[in-house]
């Protein structure tokens, strides 16, 4: 299960099996409360919610093409990159870019979108 989104849009939309995620941030689906404190377990999280919407539509992450990262500070790109990188194998790994920004959704450190496949 992936959290609510906070906005007005879906989670993603499925067209001609093409499945384009809205970005995750690191809320816990069963509490919505954001996962905070340690950049590590924020980026599990969001990665988490991904595989939720990605298992909704019944796929997984070699299913995806493209992901889109921002993050908040550049700093913590290499934690990041540690646990993103771990749902992926070398095979099947997406085209990505990883941006930083000023201010993301609720003040998080690290949101990813995706684009996949079936």
């Amino acid at each position: 299960m992936a959290p609510l989104p906070i906005g007005p849009y879906n989670q993603a939309i499925l067209a001609n099996d093409m499945l384009y995620a809205s970005g995750q941030i690191a809320l816990d689906p069963t509490t919505n409360e954001l996962v905070k404190g340690d950049i590590k377990k924020e980026t599990k999280q969001v990665m988490e919610n991904l595989s939720a919407v990605l298992e909704a539509a019944e796929m997984n992450f070699s299913n995806v093409l493209k992901c889109s990262i921002f993050i908040s500070d550049m700093n913590d790109f290499t934690s990041i990159n540690e646990v993103y990188g771990s749902y992926f194998n070398d095979e099947t790994a997406p085209a990505r870019e990883t941006v930083q920004v000023a201010v993301l959704p609720k003040n998080v450190n690290v949101e990813i979108s995706l684009i996949a496949m079936r």
